[in-house]
């Protein structure tokens, strides 16, 4: 077994963040504990303490950037807990969905995001509801942030009607239109030029003089030497388009590591002159006050700006693929205990006076209840008939403002079959 240069990269800084200094807790009758990776410390707290201040240092690293997100944030015990319960139940999520696909429950494509699980929460808490968002395939997660439900994306999953596209889409292709949540998409790369083109609309619908709503378009590292990725950051520029390129670097593009596939490996210095930062995609308090600045910036008209976020996953590249064959076991549970974003916001939860440890425990055996009595409605919901369901959101005649209209004839294989509406 071998470590890979991507991999001893990461992992060099796993080890210099969990022997960094302990935190230090300032605060009356606050005690401090170290937090063991992740660059951050616990500052202080209000008088009341349900505020706390973190800092972020080391968090950060910035490319043709005059300015830099700041380097502490405050947090509400509120803001806090909600960040935790929506992780920890995207961690329970992809776990069912681990063992729903070993039970052959779930077929075909499936990739998971445990381990990656401050992303997805980080930029969620930056964004408002009117920013537009499209991924990759490894989009469960997203979903569920973006105004979905456990029952929803296992429901899609299992290929049920109550699945949040119907059954229709399955693993790759979530979609939430009413949440300005555009997809999943199964082509490697190709969300990027459709998060283009939700920039270009958002430019274009902006009201003069007040800040756009930004798109983001997060792919992985592996996709990020696509030439379309290439073709819509000159456009982004050439237009000043509110577009973020996101770039989720879990440092292997399926089973090649990053310094075997891109001769650049610094993604987020990729644009040129297009600037770039770099998150500590573990912590979800650094991908939420970077993103801000980064909504700031872009929907301030500054043109697009290329986000790497440092992160990693636990699964292999797809359910198809042990994720061991690549890397060693040893770097996955070197990660596991000194990175792990969950018991990141754990230990920050404790740490800032916010909860104790059986309170956490205590959440989290709800959301274990939850995750199960919604995948038990998954399951009951009825799979798609082919009358109707086969032939919904088809056909439109008027522009898409009738959701639900059927073509007056539709040819089937056997012509005695065809139908007439």
């Amino acid at each position: 077994m071998f470590a890979t240069k991507a991999a001893s990269l990461l992992l060099r800084r796993s080890a210099a963040s969990a022997s960094s200094s302990m935190a230090a807790v300032r605060g009356a009758g606050s005690v401090g504990s170290g937090i063991a990776a992740n660059n951050l410390r616990f500052l202080s707290s209000s008088s009341t303490n349900s505020t706390a201040t973190f800092d972020l240092t080391g968090s950060f690293e910035t490319y043709n950037l005059e300015t830099s997100p700041n380097n502490t944030i405050d947090m509400t015990k509120e803001e806090l807990l909600s960040h935790f319960e929506l992780m920890y139940t995207m961690r329970r999520m992809e776990i069912t969905c681990d063992n729903e696909y070993k039970a052959r429950a779930i077929r075909g494509f499936c990739h998971l995001y445990d381990g990656q699980e401050a992303v997805a929460t980080g930029i969620n808490a930056a964004f408002e509801p009117e920013d537009s968002w499209i991924t990759s395939y490894r989009c469960h997660c997203t979903a569920l942030a973006r105004g979905g439900s456990v029952a929803s994306v296992l429901g899609e999953l299992f290929g049920n009607v109550d699945g949040q596209t119907k059954g229709k889409g399955g693993s790759m292709h979530f979609y939430n239109k009413a949440h300005n949540f555009y997809g999943g998409q199964g082509i490697v790369g190709a969300q990027v030029p459709v998060g283009l083109g939700l920039a270009f609309a958002n430019h274009y619908n902006a009201t003069p003089g007040k800040p756009m709503q930004v798109a983001i378009a997060c792919y992985g590292d592996g996709a990020a030497n696509q030439g379309q990725i290439w073709e819509s950051a000159n456009m982004a520029s050439l237009w000043n388009l509110p577009m973020i390129f996101c770039i989720e670097n879990n440092h292997y593009g399926m089973g090649t590591s990053m310094d075997r596939h891109s001769s650049h490996s610094d993604y987020y210095k990729m644009g040129n002159h297009i600037p770039g930062l770099r998150i500590d995609g573990m912590n979800v308090l650094a991908v939420k006050e970077g993103m801000r600045f980064v909504k700031e910036f872009v929907g301030g008209g500054n043109g697009p700006m290329y986000v790497e976020m440092m992160t990693y996953r636990y699964h292999g590249h797809s359910m198809s693929d042990p994720g061991t064959t690549y890397r060693n076991r040893e770097e996955i549970a070197l990660t596991r205990s000194t990175r792990d974003p969950l018991e990141f916001v754990k230990r920050t939860l404790i740490d800032a006076g916010f909860a104790d440890a059986e309170q956490i425990k205590e959440i989290e055996k709800n959301i274990r209840k939850d995750v199960a009595a919604q995948v038990m409605k998954a399951k009951a919901s009825p799979k798609p008939s082919i009358e109707p369901h086969l032939f919904e959101y088809v056909f439109t005649s008027n522009g898409g403002k009738e959701q639900n209209e059927f073509p007056p004839h539709i040819r089937m294989p056997d012509f005695q079959k065809s139908k007439y509406y």
